[in-house]
């Protein structure tokens, strides 16, 4: 009998790592859910969270157990502030200079799994884990789950021949390792529905990615980490906020890292116009974990706050939202039905592409561009028109936990 048989036949429990993406604190308000899901299906699972800044945060904030180790691991989120420009973000060029902190974090990993019998790691975006599991097969010694909210590096249009063909070279090295070590992934789950995929190529002579997706990945629809708020959970939550009946309300928010500041800045510049055109307009600016507060304007009519726990309720309790191109944000936007503005990262392939072809398909948000909303009189009459606009969006998919978690306890 193997080590792991006989220490569960006397009775160990299970346990499983959870490696929650720190880019984005949607990955974390998703994951909580799923495990909380997971537990119910197994009540004897344990589950240790190696995680990263701001993560930690939301995990700490839930009652987690957050791995001791994790205070090892070096910070994406800083990596990715630091190649940012204005509202710049060439995504995955940064991530191909992170690979030092990739091979330190997995490094860490190792020691985790190998110091504790994990018998499943759930990776969410997890790269540098998949990435070298692949690389080093032989240090696989538990069931691993892959889940990704998007397939394929995309080149933007305007970075040329050789970003085209990097990525595609990036693309044809991960086929190529799926191809060859089928037996790392135990479960691939795409956050999402196939029509969510993008309908391009992986790159010349490269399966189209929806195909190839389709083949291989398990969809459980989209995880929004929380059931839709009620009518009277969102008017409590708007009297708890201090807004009236009256009041309409302008949430604006850029997501867990620092690099959303200039786009604060310019919604900031736009309020007084704003509230010139609508008087009753208020504005409720969260700036996330990572961006102080006090390094923002005063601006009358407009609340600036750091971390919210809360942010979905807050969010579903507004009139009209100005937010970044974020997957998570935008899309608990769709879900509460709140008319709103997205701004892409300019160069952020997921944002531009993977994330708006998706709204597209929900018919939820309305794109514009950074320079678009560089002019606060544009961007002000731009907020009060949405605020006006009737929602005729899709309806987002609820039970997206339920169904990971499912796939999941199938691996203990």
């Amino acid at each position: 009998m193997s080590t792991e048989r006989w220490s569960r036949a006397r009775g160990r429990p299970r346990r499983a790592l959870y490696l929650s993406s720190p880019i984005g604190l949607g990955h974390a308000r998703r994951d909580l859910a799923i495990a909380q899901r997971l537990r119910t299906l197994h009540p004897d699972l344990q589950i240790d969270w190696l995680a990263q800044h701001p993560v930690t945060r939301v995990l700490e904030d839930a009652g987690e157990r957050v791995h001791p180790a994790s205070r090892w691991l070096g910070s994406e989120s800083a990596h990715l502030e630091a190649e940012s420009g204005e509202h710049d973000l060439h995504v995955f060029q940064a991530i191909r200079e992170m690979d030092e902190i990739l091979v330190n974090n997995f490094m860490v990993f190792d020691e985790v799994v190998e110091e504790t019998p994990y018998d499943l790691v759930i990776g969410d975006e997890s790269w540098d884990v998949d990435y070298f599991l692949h690389e080093n097969p032989e240090l696989k010694r538990f069931s691993f789950a892959w889940m990704t909210d998007f397939v394929g590096w995309l080149p933007m249009p305007d970075e040329g021949a050789r970003a085209a063909l990097v990525t595609a070279d990036y693309n044809a090295e991960m086929l190529e390792q799926r191809a060859r070590y089928r037996r790392i992934r135990d479960r691939q789950i795409f956050v999402g529905n196939p029509d969510d995929v993008v309908d391009e190529s992986f790159g010349p002579g490269l399966p189209n990615i929806r195909e190839w997706t389709v083949d291989n990945y398990d969809f459980a629809g989209y995880v929004t980490g929380f059931e839709p708020p009620s009518a009277a959970e969102v008017a409590r939550a708007r009297r708890e906020l201090g807004y009236g009946d009256r009041d309409v309300l302008c949430l604006v928010a850029v997501g867990g890292s620092g690099v959303g500041e200039p786009l604060l800045r310019r919604v900031l510049d736009a309020v007084p116009i704003a509230r010139r055109l609508v008087p009753e307009l208020r504005f409720l600016v969260v700036t996330g974990p990572r961006i102080d507060p006090a390094a923002l304007p005063h601006v009358d009519g407009a609340d600036v706050r750091g971390f919210v726990p809360d942010l979905h309720l807050r969010l579903a309790a507004a009139d009209v939202a100005v937010v970044q191109g974020g997957l998570t944000t935008t899309m608990e936007l769709a879900a509460a039905r709140v008319p709103f503005l997205y701004v892409p990262l300019r160069h952020h392939f997921e944002q531009n592409i993977h994330v708006r072809h998706r709204l597209e398909r929900y018919g939820a948000g309305r794109c514009v561009s950074y320079e678009e909303v560089s002019d606060p009189a544009w961007l002000a009459e731009a907020v009060v028109k949405e605020a006006g606009t009737e929602v005729v969006s899709r309806p987002v998919e609820t039970g997206g936990a339920e169904r990971v978690a499912a796939m999941l306890a199938e691996l203990l």
